[in-house]
């Protein structure tokens, strides 16, 4: 069996296609870069990560993004000649204006050099390319109404003001005038449009209901690829509204592929809650993850393999799917591709990688929007343990380097290496479980000063919503600092809620120095490992 997710962790909005016997899936980035991640699989089991093309500055630069803007959506294709990607870099998040500018870029390869950017639109996001039969390519994307009733952070149906198509090309642009092809159905919030043909029928795949619980696959068909569209059914391919026993919640926002066997999947955003610290609540600290479904045709219509609008956690397949294990990162050969950092497409002014170890180059504070030293990795299990050495020398209290879990600058923990007046280097938590980050020791650790200037060891156990760091020195064993924290409040539903924040949980290593002198600190190595079962 296929255990979903089959992209663990933050992975959302999966834009799959099939080039010959190979699968690939896209995924947005948001404010993480480089951004979009792209996997390939030829059983639909083992995902192995191939590319992230948006990797220098005229692709893209988010320095400015509010969290949770930046690379939404991106639809990945390929005509037969090349591959192509369409994506939107949202400038705005909050407020009645979303600001969202549509790029469209090409490769041979899929992980090559990508192409300077056409520049498409703003009027709205999730933008895909249609490739047609006789040559011809369509531009898809929903509009925002700025004017909608719900504009200003629970945007209603009014502000997704509907799904609209035009053609186009490399060379002329657009062509024509824009033509609104949906509507959407009574669930509102439609987005996420794609289309594709099977037959004597264009399909049009949309998500609705937002990125909640409410989060559904609409779709509907048309003979003529300008509409009108008729909707399915029963209006949705797959949904759990109302299901909240289902272990996989949240689905929706996902594509149709056909196999070349002649099998048929749909691919879909996923979300796994877990209970809050005191038992109660549902939060997704993996944020948003990519599942697959088998899928039929019947009466020129597609419907779960099994039934209903029920995702399933399990999809039959005769493929070998090993176990997983630690991982053991070091940086002999550059960043490993597991790690990511934000905005910026100047990495070296935050990081670089010097005898076999990560320089990280103290700049703005945890929770900048322009230029902070963070490199992490996603957190693919709720249960993990996570390593790390950096040496470091503080001068002051506007230093600091360590551990961080990490979600946006309003939800992250971290174990921070700094320095106090008069007693030397210490250990610190700083903690902001909202919108201001707080001192979870009530004095800093100072650390041995006998061991004032070596290397710290430092750790960090998340066990579903409860997280502890740890620290070590020399040759001691590790030592628990500061109390228990809450780790459900590093997801999508902690803070502002499930609306408000489209990425997940992240672990990594930080600096910072708002001295603005640029103390560095240097990491020699990093272990992920899945704790138990899942």
């Amino acid at each position: 069996m296929i255990r979903n997710p089959i992209l663990p962790g933050f992975h959302p909005d999966p834009s799959i296609c099939r080039v010959g016997e190979t699968f690939y899936i896209a995924t947005s980035t948001f404010e993480w870069y480089p951004g979009v991640r792209i996997y390939a699989s030829e059983d639909m089991a083992n995902w192995r990560f191939v590319a992230a093309p948006l990797n220098r500055a005229k692709l893209l630069d988010m320095r400015g993004n509010p969290d949770s803007c930046g690379i939404w959506a991106p639809c990945l294709s390929h005509d037969g000649d090349r591959f192509w990607l369409v994506y939107t870099d949202v400038k705005r998040l909050d407020g009645a204006y979303k600001d969202t500018h549509n790029y469209i870029t090409a490769c041979e390869t899929i992980d090559g050099t990508w192409c300077d950017p056409w520049y498409v639109n703003s009027s709205g996001f999730d933008p895909s390319l249609f490739h047609d039969d006789d040559g011809r390519k369509w531009f898809v994307n929903m509009r925002w109404n700025h004017r909608g009733e719900g504009t200003g952070g629970n945007p209603k149906h009014a502000s997704f003001d509907g799904i609209l198509l035009q053609e186009w090309s490399p060379e002329k642009g657009l062509l024509g005038e824009a033509i609104n092809i949906f509507d959407g159905t009574e669930r509102g919030l439609t987005e996420a449009p794609h289309l594709f043909r099977r037959g004597d029928f264009y399909y049009l795949t949309t998500a609705e209901g937002g990125t909640g619980y409410d989060h559904a696959v609409t779709l509907a068909r048309s003979r003529e690829i300008t509409g009108p569209y008729e909707v399915h059914p029963q209006k949705f391919v797959m949904s759990a509204a109302g299901a909240s026993q289902h272990p996989v919640q949240r689905t929706g926002h996902g594509q149709y592929v056909e196999g070349p066997d002649g099998s048929h999947w749909h691919t879909y955003l996923m979300g796994r809650p877990i209970a809050g610290k005191d038992g109660k609540g549902r939060f997704c600290p993996l944020g948003r993850e990519t599942g697959i479904a088998r899928v039929v045709w019947q009466d020129d219509w597609l419907w779960l393999e099994d039934g209903g609008l029920l995702a399933p956690l399990d999809v039959r397949s005769d493929a070998a799917i090993p176990a997983v294990g630690a991982s053991h990162y070091r940086f002999d050969e550059g960043l490993p591709h597991d790690f990511q950092w934000l905005r910026t497409p100047e990495s070296g002014r935050i990081f670089r990688i010097e005898d076999g170890t990560l320089v990280l180059i103290g700049r703005e504070s945890l929770g900048s929007w322009f230029e902070q030293a963070l490199v992490a990795r996603r957190q693919q299990h709720f249960h993990y343990r996570a390593e790390t050495t950096v040496d470091f020398a503080p001068a002051s209290y506007q230093e600091a380097a360590g551990l961080t879990t990490y979600y946006n600058r309003h939800k992250y923990h971290a174990l921070l290496v700094s320095h106090e007046l008069g007693v030397g280097r210490t250990l610190s938590i700083q903690s902001c479980p909202g919108n201001w980050p707080d001192c979870a020791l009530e004095h800093p650790l100072q650390l041995p000063v006998e061991l004032d200037y070596g290397p710290v060891r430092l750790a960090v156990e998340v066990d579903h919503a409860v997280q502890r760091f740890y620290w070590a020195q020399g040759e001691m064993d590790w030592r628990p600092v500061g109390p228990e924290l809450n780790a459900a409040v590093i997801s999508d539903e902690g803070g502002r809620g499930e609306h408000a924040s489209f990425t997940g949980a992240f672990v990594g290593m930080v600096a910072y120095d708002t001295s603005g002198m640029a103390r560095e600190a240097r990491f020699s190595n990093f272990t992920y490992s899945p704790q138990g079962a899942e």
